[in-house]
Order: C-alpha cells, then structure tokens, then sequence
C-alpha cells in the first residue's frame, strides 16, 4: 500500500487555485493554512478546510515551493522521434486527486499523429476523466496542450473530452494498480 505524506503549509499570498472537482475558481488569502497532498507534473494539490484545490506551478511560491521543473526538451528532434516525446510530455500530466499520470491511469484513449505541409506534425488526442461529471477536464485538457505544444516540430494538438466507453479501473496499467495499492 503507498504510503501519504502531507506537508502542512501556510498560504504566503493571495492565489488563485481551482477546486477539485468541479474546476470552479477560488481564491486562497494569504496566511491560510493548507496541507500538500499532491506535487507531481506541474501542479500542487492542496486540501484547504477540507476541500481539494489545484495550486499552479507557476503559484508555487505561494506556499513557499520553487515552481516545478519542466523537464527539457532536445533542441534537435527528429520528425520520427515527436511520438516518443508528446508520449513522455503526457506522462507528465497528473489527475489531481490520483497521484498516477494520465497515461498509466488509461485516460489517454487516442494519441494520433498527421503530417503537416509545413513539416510540422498534428496531433490529436481523445482524453476522458475518471468520472464523466469532473470538472477538471478543461484544465487537463489545457495542460496536455501546452504541455504537448511544447515539443519540437508539434504545430497544431486538438484534445477532445470523450466518455465513451467509460473509464474504469480496467484501463489502468498494472505500474498503476501496483502504486496505487490496488
């Protein structure tokens, strides 16, 4: 079973976070006390008076965080190798109450590449949620493009939110299943 740490943090600002899981926006004044649950990717998960937000990398100091490291990307890709690293720039991406990427949770259903005229590549990307009523889907949907726009020779990404077939357990990876305790 994994084991949970929590760090106890004070909120050093005023920031704007969006609650988990309806994505809605909310505002954390400073000097409120918050737990970190989560920080992987590019985000913090935080429980604030015991509702979950998502806390932006770039907010991280905020809580007295550096922002995360984005992990570089070669200067010098080849065409053939943008699979291999839009796959590794979605393996970045986390579900902000599940600490597993979108990838080993099985909610990356469709990951296809077009050639462009210009020699870029297209991608598009069928994304689903792990219940159809999350309201994070733009947000993660919104970090998988800037996060797969970021690698060389992408130039055009469209993410669409599917729901069908539902997500199940089923979907996930067994790495998944093992670090989740399951």
């Amino acid at each position: 079973m994994m084991k949970r740490h929590r760090e106890d943090v004070q909120i050093r600002r005023p920031v704007r976070v969006e609650r988990v899981p309806d994505g809605s926006p909310m505002e954390l004044p400073a000097g409120a006390l918050a737990q970190v649950t989560q920080a992987l990717g590019s985000s913090f998960t935080l429980l604030v008076d015991g509702q979950l937000v998502r806390l932006k990398g770039a907010d991280a100091d905020a809580i007295g965080k550096p922002p995360p490291e984005i992990a570089p990307v070669p200067d010098t890709v080849g065409p053939d190798e943008v699979s291999s690293l839009v796959w590794q720039a979605l393996k970045t991406c986390y579900d902000p109450e599940i600490p597993v990427d979108i990838v080993e949770l099985g909610l990356v259903y469709r990951c296809d590449f077009e050639p462009m005229e210009d020699g870029q590549v297209r991608v598009l990307i069928d994304l689903t949620l792990t219940a159809p009523g999350c309201g994070m889907g733009e947000t993660m949907a919104d970090e998988v493009c800037d996060k797969v726009l970021a690698v060389p020779h992408v130039g055009e990404i469209t993410v669409r939110l599917v729901f069908d077939p539902p997500w199940d357990r089923s979907r996930m990876s067994e790495a998944a299943l093992l670090s989740l305790g399951l």
